[in-house]
């Protein structure tokens, strides 16, 4: 981890255990199970050692409340599938879809909306995602168990049937075949990718060259955290969903956003609630 992203931790850590709103009386009936996989400064995974700014959140929350968390590295698509399956309590962060929707309560965190991202260079602008479809000289990679909605998925549809995608198992394996020029694009938060090429040194740099272009096709939306209809008591989902409510019009995880990262990331992909 970098000076800069660890002293950001640091910060993170001590911000919100003051920032964080409490609930009197309130706490979970048992521990709460929380499969994770890396996903930039939100989850960093080092070892068997798991932090980020959501863990943080979490156990500042449970300081708090008198919930612990249970954290386990997971890939990515296997968090999605233990979520469905009722063994993950919460699926954090995870944007909205009609999908999680069927299997759990979605709380709003901050405002999020993925992009285009590539290396800097000469070529001509991407404008929407029929362009990319065109541009079939592009080759392009998405992490497996990303989902930002059904255009989205249609996009990843059409260039599989074209023989130009590629799915790897979390961001830094896109943030490695971008370095080696094996992959011309990918589409997720930039703040994933920054985080990832800021916190392994076989892609440290990467996050100075990146080219970020919006797609209409992939508006703003809400990023957040789902709890499990499944797996949860109403009595903890109530619990859970009354202060991660208090804590996401705090503005505290907005703060711990840009304390880990540069305001020009956040301004094209992060915004408050």
């Amino acid at each position: 981890m970098t000076d800069f992203y660890f002293s950001a931790w640091r910060r993170t850590v001590a911000v919100l255990a003051l920032a964080l709103p409490s609930l009197a009386g309130a706490q979970c009936s048992r521990d709460i199970q929380v499969p994770v996989s890396a996903i930039g400064a939100s989850v960093v995974v080092n070892g068997a050692s798991i932090g980020g700014i959501y863990p943080d959140l979490l156990r500042s929350m449970g300081t708090r409340l008198g919930c612990n968390f249970i954290f386990t590295a997971v890939p990515r698509a296997r968090l999605e599938a233990m979520f469905e399956a009722g063994k993950a309590d919460l699926l954090m962060p995870a944007s909205s879809t009609l999908r999680r929707d069927q299997h759990g309560l979605f709380i709003p965190m901050l405002g999020s909306r993925p992009l285009l991202i590539s290396l800097q260079g000469a070529r001509a602008p991407i404008n929407t995602m029929q362009e990319l479809i065109e541009r079939r000289e592009l080759r392009v990679a998405l992490v497996r168990g990303y989902d930002y909605g059904a255009p989205y998925q249609a996009l990843a549809k059409e260039l599989s049937s074209q023989g130009r995608l590629f799915y790897e198992v979390d961001a830094l394996s896109v943030a490695r075949l971008m370095q080696s020029g094996f992959i011309d694009a990918t589409i997720m938060a930039p703040t994933i990718l920054a985080g990832v090429a800021q916190n392994d040194a076989r892609v440290y740099g990467l996050a100075d060259r990146l080219r970020l272009e919006a797609l209409p096709e992939l508006p703003w939306g809400m990023s957040g955290i789902y709890l499990s209809r499944k797996s949860l008591t109403a009595e903890d989902q109530a619990t859970l969903r009354d202060l991660l409510e208090k804590t996401g019009r705090s503005g505290s995880l907005m703060d711990a956003f840009q304390r880990h990262h540069r305001q020009e990331l956040l301004s094209l992909s992060i915004r408050p609630r």
